[in-house]
């Protein structure tokens, strides 16, 4: 059974234990620098706003509709982050999945029904706390960054040759019931993450800059996990015009600003603010000559090819 609670996934299993229920939140942060460097944890912005895609289904194309879910908005100038949480304080595991356009964050692997150990293909909850990125070394992922199909920047794209699922796939595994009474568990002592408070392409994920963050192996092994009773449950994204087409509203947060990353101290890139859509221009003004070119016969390097970061203090 999944419902929005409080603005998260609920998954609950009252057919295997009273107790077997998780939940799956998808937080806002900022965007790290892409630039081989390994950065610390950005803050928390909040959650994304999640609505049921099935009340939309008359604004939506025929795929999106049919395998439902959820659908939610997000900014070209944010990244998503995924929270754990368990519930009646102290937490049922569960192994929770996580794939994007179909291949699987942790393992890399295409995606495919129960779980596998070698590679592992997912994360245990209690005990991952939280999930920002693609697992692409011990103690390093690359950031959960959010694109439109088509470019072969998502991950579905470079490694599979095609752009056609997109969003965000989440199936969750409650442990066995007789495996849960065997055990002594006791809640983790989990830190808490600082929190500040017309149809297009269809948004996938990307690998951004690397972060520092442990993706843990499963201590209990695969014959904990109640394989025959799962939930799964679909992300779609929206960037700002794709939400208005759909929603028929403005997405209820606006997307982090210059003076943001300036604050937490990450650079600004104008290609942040591309989820908005910019005029064509006119034949008329595009055969002009640039200055250096009447002046000097030079060729000019624009600031956009230079990488100008704006808003950087």
């Amino acid at each position: 059974m999944i419902t929005i609670v409080g603005g998260q996934l609920s998954f609950r299993f009252p057919e295997v234990h009273r107790f077997a229920e998780c939940g799956i939140e998808f937080q806002r942060t900022l965007r790290i620098p892409d630039d081989e460097r390994t950065y610390p944890l950005p803050p928390g912005l909040g959650r994304f706003p999640l609505r049921h895609l099935d009340d939309f289904a008359d604004r939506l194309p025929g795929e999106s509709v049919r395998r439902g879910g959820v659908i939610m908005p997000i900014h070209q100038a944010e990244a998503p982050w995924i929270k754990f949480e368990g519930r009646w304080g102290s937490p049922y595991p569960c192994a929770i999945k996580i794939a994007t356009g179909k291949v699987c964050a942790i393992s890399g692997e295409p995606w495919q029904e129960g779980l596998t150990r070698d590679p592992q293909n997912y994360v245990v909850v209690p005990g991952q706390p939280w999930l920002d990125g693609y697992c692409v070394a011990k103690g390093t992922i690359r950031q959960f960054v959010a694109m439109p199909l088509g470019d072969g920047h998502t991950v579905e794209e470079q490694l599979t040759g095609q752009g056609f699922h997109g969003g965000l796939q989440t199936a969750v595994y409650p442990m066995r019931s007789e495996v849960y009474k065997e055990l002594d568990l006791v809640e983790p002592g989990w830190v808490c993450r600082e929190e500040v408070v017309a149809y297009a392409r269809e948004m996938g994920l990307a690998p951004g800059g690397r972060m520092s963050q442990e993706v843990y192996e499963d201590e209990f092994g695969l014959d904990a996990w109640d394989q025959d009773h799962s939930s799964r449950c679909f992300v779609t994204m929206a960037n700002s015009q794709q939400w208005m087409a759909i929603a028929g509203e403005r997405p209820p947060t606006g997307p982090p600003t210059a003076r943001d990353y300036a604050k937490a101290g990450l650079p600004w890139f104008l290609y942040y603010d591309r989820d908005r859509e910019a005029l064509a221009g006119t034949e008329r003004l595009s055969g002009l000559s640039s200055l250096a070119e009447t002046v000097r016969g030079g060729e000019v390097t624009t600031a956009d090819q230079e990488g100008t970061e704006r808003g950087k203090p």
